[in-house]
C-alpha cells in the first residue's frame, strides 16, 4: 500500500500500561450500527484545513480470532475475545525539531471499527509514555477491550519517543508540556476530527480510561478539558509523583534502619524482613482485619476499620532476645509502623498519605512487587535513603515547575464537567506499592467538597472503588478483573449509577465480590454462598 501523508495542525481544532488476559465471554455492549463513509486507505490522504496532523499510514485490519491479538510486545498477553475488523491509522501531530536538534511529535494510533457503536475511547498511557501501545482500550474492562465492543480507540506516546521511564525529553519545553497536560487536548481534538471524517459524523459519546499515568491523564481530561468527555475512569492516578516518591523515600529510609548491609556497605531495605517475616506480617494483618467485613476469606474489604499495630508482633516473654521468624524485633516493628505512617515535615504536617495495611504488601509475583519486597524502592529511583530531610525534599518539589504542572492533585472543582452530565469513576488497589490508595481517596473527598458536596457528587457524578489485595493497576493475588468501562457507560447513557461492580480473578477461581463505592465496603450478609457476590451487600 502506498504511504501518502498530509500535514495537518491541531490548533484550529482546539478552538472549536501488566494487563490481564480476557476469557471468551460474549461482549455485553450495544450492537455497533455505524459503517464508514470512506475507505480506510483514503485516510492517508486526508486534508483537514488549518491543522498539522500527518497520517503516515492507514490500513484495513481483518477480524482477529480470539486469543490472537497481543496486548503489547514483548509481553505474551493476548486478548481472549475476537477483535473486529477495523481501520488502523497511525500518525503524528505537530512534527518539529526541538531541543538539541532532536525530532519531536505527538505520535498516535487510532482503531476505527468497521461496525462502530458511535463511541470514542481515549486510552491512557503509562510511566513517562514514549511509545504507542495497541489501541484496544484494555484497562478496567472486565472480559472484553473497548475495540471489541465497537468503540473507536486512540492511543498516544504523548509527544516523544523513548523507554518507559526515559526522561530525556524533559529538556524540550514543548515535549515536557505535552506530557504534563497539553497532549490530552491535542490528541482528543485530532481523534474527533478523524472519526468525523471517516464515519461522516462525530462520536455520540466520548470516554477516557487509563491507569497510573493514564489515570492522571484522565484527571487532566476532567479538570482541563471538561467539555470533551462524557465518562472517565481513572485508576491509581500518578497525580503527584514527587510526593508519592517522597512517601516511598520515607518508607525506604525507615526500613533501611533495620536492614542488613549489602556488599557495597549500604543497607539493603529489600532484606529488612525475610520472606518468613513478610508472611508473618501479612498473615497478622489479615488476622486483624479480614473478618471486619463479616467473612474470613483472605481479603480485607473494610479498609477504614483495619487497625493493625506492628508492635503486636514483637518478641515477648521467653522469646525476648531470641529473635526468630515467629516474631519481630522491636526495631523492626517500629520501622514498619513508621514506613506505613507516611512522611511528616518538621512542622508535623503530613507530606504524603499513609499506605494502608493490606494482604498484598509482600506480593512478589507482580511487575511492581509489594512494599516489603522492594524495600519501598521506587521503580524510577532505586536509591537507598540512609538519611532523609523531608523539609528539603518539600522545598525542592515546591521549586520544581514540572512537578507542579503535571500534578493533578490540587485542582478539585469539576462542576463544569459534572454540570454537563460528565461521570467519573476512580479505582485503586489497596496494596499499590507506588501510589497510596488513601491519597486517591483524599483527592476524591476534597474534589467532592469543592464540586457541590461529597454526597451530591457521589449520588450524581463520581464514585471511587478500592480493590483489596491489588497492587498497581490490576496486578496481585486478588480479584483484578472488573468492568468499570461498562459501569461508566451505563451511568452516562442510562442514568444507572454503579452502586457496585462485580470483580473476579484467576487468583480465586469461582469467586466473585462486589466492589462498593467509597465509603461503603462489601460485607457478607451472613448466609449464602461465600464465594458468590450475591451473598454480599454494600454497607457504610
Amino acid at each position: 500500500m502506498p504511504r501518502e501523508t498530509n500535514q495537518i495542525t491541531v490548533a484550529s481544532l482546539l478552538a472549536g500500561v501488566a494487563i490481564a488476559a480476557w476469557s471468551n465471554a460474549a461482549v455485553a455492549d450495544s450492537a455497533p450500527t455505524i459503517t464508514p463513509a470512506l475507505k480506510c486507505e483514503a485516510l492517508a490522504g486526508l486534508t483537514l484545513p488549518g491543522t498539522t496532523i500527518v497520517i503516515e499510514k492507514a490500513e484495513a485490519v481483518p477480524e482477529a480470532p480470539a486469543g490472537t491479538v497481543q496486548m503489547r510486545p514483548p509481553l505474551p498477553d493476548t486478548v481472549g475475545v475476537a477483535i473486529p475488523s477495523n481501520c488502523r491509522a497511525q500518525g503524528v501531530i505537530d512534527r518539529r525539531v526541538g531541543a538539541e536538534g532532536k525530532n519531536y511529535a505527538i505520535g498516535f494510533a487510532i482503531a476505527l471499527p468497521d461496525r462502530w457503536n458511535g463511541r470514542f475511547l481515549y486510552q491512557g498511557g503509562g510511566g513517562l509514555n514514549g511509545s504507542i501501545r495497541p489501541p484496544l482500550g484494555p484497562q478496567a474492562i472486565g472480559e472484553a477491550p473497548a475495540l471489541a465492543r465497537g468503540f473507536a480507540v486512540i492511543s498516544t506516546d504523548s509527544g516523544h519517543q523513548g523507554a518507559v521511564f526515559d526522561a530525556a525529553f524533559m529538556k524540550d519545553q514543548e515535549a515536557a508540556l505535552n506530557f504534563a497536560q497539553a497532549s490530552v487536548g491535542k490528541v482528543t481534538a485530532a481523534a474527533k476530527a478523524i472519526i468525523g471524517r471517516y464515519y461522516g459524523q462525530g462520536p455520540t459519546r466520548s470516554y477516557f480510561v487509563g491507569c497510573s499515568t493514564g489515570g492522571r491523564e484522565g484527571m487532566i481530561a476532567a479538570q482541563r478539558y471538561p467539555a470533551e468527555f462524557d465518562g472517565i475512569v481513572a485508576g491509581a492516578p500518578a497525580m503527584r509523583t514527587g510526593r508519592s516518591n517522597l512517601g516511598l523515600a520515607w518508607a525506604n529510609h525507615a526500613l533501611a534502619q533495620v536492614s542488613p548491609r549489602a556488599e557495597d556497605g549500604k543497607p539493603d531495605p529489600t532484606k529488612a524482613f525475610s520472606p518468613a517475616e513478610q508472611k508473618l506480617v501479612t498473615d497478622a494483618i489479615v488476622a486483624a482485619c479480614d473478618a471486619k467485613d463479616g467473612l474470613k476469606d483472605g481479603m480485607i474489604f473494610n479498609v477504614r476499620q483495619c487497625a493493625f499495630d506492628p508492635a503486636s508482633l514483637v518478641c515477648q516473654g521467653a522469646m525476648t532476645g531470641a529473635k526468630t521468624d515467629a516474631c519481630l524485633s522491636a526495631e523492626q516493628a517500629s520501622a514498619l509502623a513508621k514506613a506505613f505512617a507516611g512522611p511528616k515535615n518538621s512542622r508535623g504536617a503530613q507530606s504524603y498519605s499513609p499506605f494502608p495495611w493490606d494482604s498484598g504488601i509482600a506480593n512478589a509475583e507482580v511487575a511492581i512487587p509489594g512494599i516489603l519486597v522492594t524495600g519501598a524502592r521506587s521503580p524510577v529511583n532505586p536509591n537507598v535513603f540512609e538519611t532523609i530531610d523531608v523539609d528539603a525534599i518539600e522545598d525542592r518539589l515546591t521549586a520544581d515547575g514540572m512537578d507542579r504542572l503535571q500534578s493533578t492533585a490540587n485542582w478539585t472543582n469539576l462542576n463544569s464537567f459534572f454540570g454537563h452530565g460528565g461521570k467519573m469513576l476512580f479505582y485503586h488497589g489497596v496494596s499499590d506499592p507506588w501510589f497510596s490508595a488513601l491519597d486517591t481517596i483524599d483527592y476524591y473527598e476534597r474534589m467532592g467538597k469543592s464540586s457541590g458536596g461529597i454526597d451530591q457528587v457521589r449520588a450524581n457524578s463520581s464514585r471511587a472503588y478500592l480493590v483489596p489485595g491489588m497492587g498497581h493497576c490490576q496486578t496481585g493475588a486478588t480479584l483484578e478483573r472488573f468492568d468499570l468501562l461498562q459501569a461508566v457507560v451505563d451511568w452516562v447513557e442510562k442514568g444507572k449509577a454503579p452502586e457496585s461492580v462485580i470483580a473476579t480473578g484467576p487468583a480465586f477461581p469461582g469467586r466473585s465480590r462486589p466492589l462498593c463505592a467509597w465509603p461503603q465496603y462489601a460485607a457478607y450478609k451472613g448466609q449464602g454462598n461465600p464465594e458468590d457476590a450475591g451473598s454480599f451487600e454494600c454497607r457504610d
